[in-house]
């Protein structure tokens, strides 16, 4: 069981939220509709995982994620997941780049394309076990926003794919069932990136962050 701290302006999806949550059997410890709600809640009741819109009262813009960035640097590896309406690249990695000390679990998934409940709750079990999820459709846009002459141009379609999973928060053997490949193959071309993006191949989330801090570098460029 997680205690949530839920944060969503639109009514119906709030109270949808929060149903969903109870009856998998989490405990939603507040269900706000502003960001200075959250940041209330959460410093009144730390939960495990917070789980917030990124626009929301009173300017519609950005101050979820604000919030959220806000309440990482207060409070030490506090989980967030972000729920997106669409590919803000700019929110994507400002998350990605601020609060904490990185070692937090961190998500941003678009709304519109959780196909399934399992996945979002599975989302949720992850971010708040200190990994990293990053819709798909958000690590392509990052990827495809890269021109051949910066560090990853330099990769190969296949290398391109591997990276992508890599952000997704997938391990080896994940990438190489998705892919149809070998454990081995996986290996080999995860070795290439970090070579040619002249990163420390460490394994696990810090492995992911550091990807994803690759993408944020470049993204601004």
């Amino acid at each position: 069981m997680l205690r949530v701290v839920l944060a969503e302006d639109a009514v119906l999806l709030r109270a949808g939220l929060v149903e969903l949550l109870t009856r998998s059997g989490h405990e939603v410890i507040a269900a706000v509709g502003d960001a200075d709600a959250l940041a209330d809640a959460v410093d009144g009741d730390r939960p495990d995982i917070v789980i917030t819109d990124v626009r929301m009262p009173p300017g519609f813009h950005d101050e979820g994620l604000k919030a959220a960035l806000s309440l990482r640097l207060r409070h030490d590896r506090l989980p967030v997941l972000v729920l997106s309406q669409y590919v803000a690249t700019a929110y994507a990695t400002q998350l990605l780049s601020g609060g904490g000390d990185g070692t937090g679990g961190l998500g941003y998934l678009l709304k519109d394309r959780v196909g399934e409940v399992s996945e979002f709750l599975d989302a949720l079990t992850r971010v708040a076990a200190g990994q990293t999820v990053i819709d798909p459709e958000v690590v392509r846009v990052l990827l495809l926003q890269q021109s051949a002459d910066r560090p990853l141009g330099r990769l190969t379609p296949r290398e391109r794919e591997v990276l992508a999973l890599m952000a997704e928060g997938l391990n080896n053997q994940a990438i190489a069932q998705r892919l149809v490949i070998t454990e081995a193959s996986v290996v080999k071309h995860s070795s290439n990136i970090f070579m040619k993006l002249e990163l420390d191949p460490t394994e696990g989330n810090r492995r992911v962050l550091a990807v994803l801090a690759h993408l944020r570098e470049n993204a601004g460029r």
